[in-house]
């Protein structure tokens, strides 16, 4: 019996080793269940954490403030951040970097980094020739690219969300400007990578707005659409959004509330930051008037001078916004001078004029793109700090043609919260209410090819086409499949943006190269050899928009078909394999599609795009991957007649007895990339 008890006594203490260790296993994983956003402003940014019993909450920086400069000092063994940084921006205003998101994907001959090296001309900016880009020289050791230099900011933002969260934080959904293009949104991803962060999405912060507006209004959302326009001033850009709310009755969960972006208008530098800076140069003029005589040096000279100057700017403006006047003073501007100098609201409106008059600018872009009126549209809401200057608000009213705008939101944090709202809808740690999200495609994308015709007996030529992938103002996430008909060797593609007619020829000047990148594909011939017996189904392309607005091919395959007699007995190998490949195209619901959110759709040839006159046959054919199965009980077209082949060629085929199997042959694509 000893001997038994002592057994006994031995098991207890490694049970509760074992509820030890489970119980550190739990709480290890209960560590890692917060995510965070992070809306990445030119001038300042906004972090909000989620965790389990802190719902949207946003993160205090160590000055315990709601919102933190977006602002670095690099020195060669330390650095500084946020407030910190704009303390040292004084001190040391060459290593102290701002605005440098407006450098992000652009090429050193992009007019935006001239006008970053005006606007700034105390930072030292080098051409990069291996990416064709800039970066900044703080010292002859010390260098940085924008994109490094992103990935500092995001590092800083993740500490201060951990340590208001006190654990560990991976997950993030960071808000960008609608207008990014895919270089400026890949430039974010891999700063997101510097920084470790695992990205679950971009959201593009107009989006992440309307998404935080709805979802505290989820009650008034109903069948009845309804169009809310949102005109956001940030400091560096303007957006304006249209978008229409209403329920939808979803596969899941029922009928839900949806938000539809229906129209982007945007200016690039239309911002707080321009006003700024025009009322910097207007008190450096006033300083300079007051030292004339004395043999002085130019105070745009002196970088400290001007970074002072900044600064005070800065303040002006925000009390000019409530006041009609102001005296405006800095000590020891310069030369141990100080200067004081009394300025008008009147005064700050006559400098800014111009600016003023492209406020109804975005608003009328973004009408043009969602095809509506103003007649339309039931409120228009005002977001960004940008917008709480006076005449702002006075050329937008009168613009819009409404009673009143609405201020019924937070300016500055509805981008931050509608993220995190995203951010924990993705995160399988936590269950939020659904609220489905279309995004709206700014710039579509396209596919252009070249093919050898031969048009008349023995002249041959070659002929260019076009495809329309994703077209301006589609929804997404969304994938895409296209059909090359008629090649049977190795062949290149392009693809590329779209008509950007809507641009400006100086926006279209900052948007840069139009290419995204060049596909090549090898081993088309040698499919063609593997399965000689096989009737061609066409070259295969994948194509994927994420939630991130990001493009990708996902892959490429060559698709052949034969005719299988049917086994009563047991179903051969090759039948198998055409089942299993018609799941793949068009047929089952594949997880991928279901997650992105991709609807069923038919399969449909693309109407050739505009100006270009394909002859029936040549067209590549275009059709949505399907998320869900698709029925199709009516019997397939008959074969075109010989001499005057139709766009159904490739699809047309006899019915026979039998079951049609297909089989893929992988072709290698060796993509180029150009524009990202």
């Amino acid at each position: 019996m000893a001997a038994t008890g002592r057994r006994q006594r031995l098991r207890r203490p490694a049970c509760w080793a074992l509820m030890a260790v489970l119980l550190a296993d739990l709480l290890a994983l209960s560590d890692t269940l917060a995510v965070m956003s992070v809306d990445l402003g030119s001038e300042s940014m906004k972090v909000a954490i989620v965790k389990p019993g802190v719902p949207m909450e946003i993160v205090l920086n160590k000055e315990s403030r709601r919102k933190t400069p977006v602002m670095v000092t690099l020195k060669e063994n330390e650095r500084f951040f946020g407030d910190s940084a704009a303390g040292m921006a004084i001190k040391n205003p060459k290593a102290t970097l701002r605005y440098f998101q407006h450098l992000l994907g652009k090429q050193a001959d992009n007019p935006h980094v001239a006008l970053y090296r005006a606007r700034f001309p105390e930072h030292e900016l080098s051409f990069d020739p291996q990416r064709q880009t800039v970066h900044f020289q703080i010292s002859p050791q010390l260098q940085f690219s924008p994109e490094e230099v992103l990935g500092m900011i995001l590092n800083y933002s993740r500490s201060l969300a951990e340590d208001f969260a006190e654990q560990p934080i991976k997950d993030a959904v960071i808000t960008v400007p609608a207008f990014f293009n895919q270089a400026e949104r890949r430039a974010v991803l891999q700063a997101a990578r510097m920084a470790g962060l695992k990205v679950l999405q971009l959201i593009n912060d107009n989006t992440a707005t309307a998404l935080s507006y709805g979802v505290f209004r989820r009650k008034d959302i109903n069948t009845t659409a309804q169009n809310i326009m949102f005109y956001d001033m940030g400091s560096g850009s303007t957006v304006c959004t249209i978008v229409t709310y209403q329920t939808v009755k979803t596969k899941e969960a029922g009928m839900q509330p949806q938000l539809q972006i229906r129209g982007v208008g945007f200016d690039r530098t239309l911002g707080g930051l321009e006003m700024e800076l025009r009322l910097r140069e207007h008190l450096a003029g006033l300083f300079n008037e007051q030292r004339k005589g004395q043999r002085a040096k130019d105070v745009r000279e002196n970088p400290r001078a001007m970074a002072k100057l900044l600064r005070e700017a800065n303040r002006l403006k925000t009390v000019l916004s409530a006041n009609a006047d102001h005296m405006a003073q800095i000590e020891g501007l310069m030369d141990d001078v100080d200067f004081k100098a009394k300025v008008t609201r009147v005064e700050f409106e006559e400098l800014c004029a111009d600016l003023f008059e492209r406020v109804p600018g975005p608003v009328q872009q973004a009408l043009q793109s969602a095809e509506m009126s103003l007649d339309e549209i039931e409120q228009v809401i005002l977001v960004g700090g940008a917008t709480r200057v006076p005449k702002v608000q006075e050329v937008l009213l009168k613009a819009v043609g409404k009673e009143e705008l609405g201020k019924n939101i937070n300016a500055d944090e509805a981008a931050a919260m509608g993220a995190v709202y995203q951010a924990a809808a993705l995160s399988k740690a936590f269950k939020v209410k659904p609220f489905v999200v279309r995004d709206a495609v700014v710039y579509p994308i396209l596919v252009e090819f070249t093919r050898e015709v031969e048009e008349e007996p023995g002249v041959r030529s070659l002929k260019h086409n076009k495809r329309v992938l994703f077209s301006r103002m589609g929804p997404y996430p969304q994938r895409k499949v296209i059909t090359f008909n008629r090649y049977s060797h190795d062949f290149n593609f392009h693809i590329n943006y779209g008509d950007l007619g809507f641009l400006g020829p100086e926006d279209l000047r900052v948007f840069g190269s139009q290419n995204l990148t060049t596909v090549k594909l090898k081993g088309v011939g040698e499919s063609f050899k593997k399965y000689p017996d096989y009737e061609s189904k066409g070259i295969k392309a994948h194509f994927n928009l994420d939630e991130s607005g990001v493009l990708s091919l996902d892959r490429v395959e060559s698709v052949f078909e034969t005719v299988v007699e049917d086994s009563p007995e047991e179903e051969s190998t090759l039948t198998k394999l055409g089942n299993t490949i018609s799941s793949l195209f068009g047929g089952g619901a594949t997880p991928d599609a279901k997650e992105n959110g991709t609807d069923s759709v038919q399969e449909e040839e693309e109407s050739p795009a505009e100006g270009s006159k394909d002859e029936p046959g040549e067209q590549a054919e275009l059709k949505e991957e399907a998320g869900a199965p698709r029925e199709d009980a009516s019997p397939p077209p008959p074969p075109a007649p010989e001499g005057d082949t139709g766009p159904e060629e490739a699809k047309a085929a006899e019915k026979e007895d039998g079951d049609r199997s297909e089989a893929p042959a992988s072709c290698t694509a060796s993509v180029t990339s150009l524009g990202f």
